[in-house]
Formats: structure tokens, sequence, C-alpha cells
């Protein structure tokens, strides 16, 4: 049996020159990136990160992020804090 076998994907060539620069700033070739990937996989049981639909909730607070809504920015993590009420 051999040590490796090759693994073949097809993915939009910005994806890939996207990825691939987020790589080379974690020091990766893409290899080394899909081998992590693969191996995350075997020891998760499952894909190595969360996969989920949004709720409605999620969603719409998205939308408001995205279009600028009820968006407020705080100088310091107590100011947060005392926002919340903690």
């Amino acid at each position: 049996m051999p040590k490796t076998v090759q693994v073949n994907i097809r993915i939009e060539p910005q994806v890939k020159k996207a990825a691939e620069a987020v790589f080379r700033k974690l020091g990766l070739t893409p290899s080394q990136a899909v081998k992590m990937f693969y191996r995350q996989a075997v020891l998760q049981q499952g894909l190595p990160f969360s996969v989920n639909i949004p709720n409605r909730e999620t969603l719409e607070a998205m939308r408001e992020l995205e279009e600028g809504e009820d968006t407020r920015r705080f100088d310091r993590f107590e100011d947060y804090m005392d926002e919340l009420g903690l």
C-alpha cells in the first residue's frame, strides 16, 4: 500500500487564491492545510467546524449588522459590560 495517495478537487480560482493567501500567512502549504483538515475530520468524526443553518433571529441580527442598524462601539470592555448590565 502506498504511503500517500493523491486527492484532486475542483474549486473556483478566486477561492483557491484567497485560501492560499491565508495558508501562506499561517506558514502552511495548501497540501499541509488539506492534511490538517482531513486529520481534524477524523479526530472530530465530522467536519472540524460547525455547519448550521441560521435561525430567523440570527438571520435578522446578521441583516441588521450588515445594514449598520443598532451598532454601537465601545472604547473599553468595561463600558460594553455596563451596557449589558453586567
